[in-house]
């Protein structure tokens, strides 16, 4: 056999062991799941960690603390002896903090608190202390850009400062909002910064009758910081027939999209305050989805 006789029946040989071959299935890209410490009843407190763990979540989601008629948050975490402790307590069950949640700006007005800066700035003082990249910030009642078109220039204006704010920190704030993708997409170019992006909320566009896996390619992997793996109270994750995580997960490794998904409600109607039931069920349902072995 010469060199070239050689070479034809080697390489048609590679060629029909390749055809033959069966086709590798494409593996999803693997996400940690997060849960509220506010939502598991247990709001800055240390414990938070043990029932983490004990529910089989890899990391937590702090909460700032209240709000009210204060200054600022009634945050914990903003004694180093307490912050510690909560560090300490982490390494030592593998739980990572993903995020704080300034979950006050529910109810209060982002567009007019007076002291919103102190309010930003506490909370980036106390993600950088304890390392955590990413903190949220929902827009609220208040603050909704649907029902109030003329807080815009005002929100924004607080956002493009709070957006330097947040880079002088390294930390990206993750706002939550009453718009569709489209309409977030035009936000987030009018603050124009990339510290700050969205918190992905799948319960928004599944109230509002969008498509939420319209909406998540419309926004794209750089624009999301982190998820809401959740929808509205009354049945559990794995039993949600409008939300079928499978095919998140799918839209989720089209876009590359790596980062937490924080479960923060999908609580069982019947058995609304059992943690342990309901966010055990969902930690272990959205683990066997995006975890795969």
């Amino acid at each position: 056999m010469n060199r070239r006789d050689f070479l034809v029946r080697s390489t048609a040989t590679v060629v029909a062991g390749c055809l033959s071959a069966p086709l590798a299935e494409a593996k999803s890209l693997p996400r940690r799941i997060a849960v509220v410490d506010l939502m598991i009843l247990k709001r800055q407190k240390l414990s938070a960690f043990d029932l983490t763990h004990e529910i089989g979540a890899d990391g937590l989601e702090l909460d700032m603390g209240g709000l009210g008629n204060r200054e600022t948050f009634d945050n914990k975490l903003a004694d180093p002896a307490i912050r510690q402790l909560f560090a300490e307590k982490a390494r030592e069950l593998n739980i990572s903090i993903c995020s704080l949640a300034m979950t006050g700006f529910y109810a209060q007005s982002f567009a007019t608190r007076p002291t919103w800066k102190r309010m930003i700035q506490d909370c980036l003082d106390t993600a950088k202390a304890l390392n955590v990249k990413v903190v949220f910030l929902p827009l609220g009642v208040q603050g909704d850009l649907l029902q109030h078109p003329e807080l815009r220039p005002a929100i924004v204006g607080r956002l493009r400062e709070a957006g330097k704010m947040a880079k002088q920190a390294g930390v990206v704030i993750g706002i939550e909002t009453a718009l569709d993708a489209r309409g977030e997409v035009a936000l987030l170019q009018e603050i124009g910064s990339k510290h700050v992006q969205i918190y992905f909320n799948f319960s928004n566009p599944l109230k509002a009758g969008r498509d939420l896996h319209a909406e998540l390619r419309i926004l794209g992997r750089k624009r999301i910081c982190q998820i809401h793996c959740t929808d509205e109270d009354g049945v559990l994750l794995e039993n949600n027939t409008r939300l079928d995580m499978r095919k998140v997960r799918d839209t989720l490794d089209d876009l590359g999209w790596q980062g937490w998904l924080v479960i923060e409600r999908s609580r069982d109607a019947n058995d609304p305050r059992n943690v342990k039931k309901n966010f055990g069920a969902n930690t272990r349902f959205l683990k066997s989805v995006f975890q795969p072995a």
